[in-house]
């Protein structure tokens, strides 16, 4: 309970900087922040989304796997770079009760699941990509991460929908 009052007082802080205030105050600040957070998380899944399907094996164009993920990896970090700052900004606006509100903390383990996700897949499939590459079928492996990294992104983006109609204003 004691590392909880900390966070708490950690989030309070953080909600009573004058960024904070300024966001939560200015009319326009809140939704310019989250319609670039909403066009970021667009631009994440749609370059993830692309190289999901490929590994589940729909075919894009005349790429192998790995060039595709190659070619759309810079937009996808430049994006997801995006998807942070917006939505760093997002929650100090109101830190306390993002902190407090389940589809945010749905969201963020959603988010960690990709992450680890992604990072079981380069530290597998990926690694044999060269056997693989332009087989019509790639690997269960590959399947699975893909079809992982789909629903995990589609849970981040409906969570996210949802704190906005679950999120406590004071």
């Amino acid at each position: 309970e004691g590392s909880v009052m900390s966070l708490d007082t950690l989030f309070q802080t953080i909600y009573d900087t004058p960024l904070a205030g300024a966001i939560r105050e200015n009319t326009s600040y809140f939704p310019w922040i989250e319609s670039f957070h909403v066009l970021a998380i667009t631009l994440v899944f749609g370059t993830i989304c692309i190289v999901d399907l490929r590994l589940l094996g729909y075919r894009s164009h005349r790429k192998g796997a790995r060039q595709l993920i190659v070619d759309l990896l810079p937009f996808t970090w430049a994006a997801f770079a995006l998807e942070i700052v917006t939505g760093s900004l997002l929650f100090i606006s109101n830190a306390v009760a993002y902190s407090h509100n389940a589809q945010f903390q749905w969201k963020m383990i959603a988010i960690v699941a990709a992450g680890l996700n992604m990072a079981v897949f380069h530290l597998t499939a990926y690694r044999k990509i060269g056997d693989w590459d332009h087989a019509p079928q790639p690997p269960a492996a590959a399947r699975i991460a893909g079809a992982s990294s789909l629903a995990l992104w589609i849970l981040v983006i409906l969570f996210g929908r949802w704190i906005g109609f679950t999120l406590s204003i004071f």
